[in-house]
């Protein structure tokens, strides 16, 4: 059986199995391709990253990502990228990572996405955290519509530290300091972050479709 021609085309099921678990789910919600699927849940936030075929680049992608959300998984087409994957992502930034796999009908999670950060404690990153916080309240309220742009740090330009691409990451970089930092006047401050200023998870998808 052909898979999708395009990343895209591995979306439907995702959206399918996140939407029965009571997540609101965009794809691409700003229209710039840097965050495929986003997912939110109560104050929970989740992204996954599409890939059709670049295992490495996608979890790359996905242990960058980690500094907006609660949690974050990856999808692939085939269960032999998947393992690969899994085999892969085994390090303490990685390991969290749930890789799942689609065939744009069908999702099979292989690795169940888990808690990026332990439950009670303060998000690391937490004005990337409200800042998308701040964009799916907008989206969910209708206040802006799906495909303007947020200018999210690393959506455009340079990466903070010069590199040009996610391909040139190692897997297991990435320390807290390293995090991009919300830049422009549209960067929400950190009151936006909740009333007790932690993040307020109910966990992750869990593995059952």
């Amino acid at each position: 059986m052909t898979g999708p021609a395009r990343e895209r085309g591995l979306a439907p099921p995702v959206v399918a199995h996140l939407a029965g678990q009571g997540y609101t789910v965009w794809v691409d919600p700003d229209g710039s391709d840097y965050l495929d699927v986003v997912a939110r849940r109560g104050a929970e936030i989740g992204l996954v990253e599409l890939k059709l075929a670049d295992w490495r680049k996608v979890l790359a992608q996905a242990v960058r990502r980690r500094g907006w959300a609660d949690w974050v998984a990856v999808v692939l087409p085939r269960r032999s990228l998947a393992d690969r994957a899994v085999a892969a992502a085994q390090g303490p930034r990685t390991r969290p990572i749930g890789v799942w796999v689609s065939d744009g009908e069908t999702l099979t999670v292989v690795r169940p996405a888990a808690p990026l950060w332990p439950a009670g404690t303060v998000h690391p990153f937490p004005e990337l955290r409200a800042r998308l916080e701040l964009f799916t309240d907008l989206l969910a309220a209708g206040s802006i519509a799906p495909g303007v742009a947020w200018n999210l740090p690393g959506a455009v330009g340079r990466l903070p530290d010069g590199r040009r691409s996610t391909r040139e990451y190692r897997l297991e970089e990435f320390p807290v300091d390293d995090a991009p930092a919300p830049t422009g006047p549209e960067a929400p401050s950190p009151s936006r972050r909740g009333r007790d200023g932690r993040s307020r998870r109910t966990g992750p998808p869990s593995d059952r479709s």
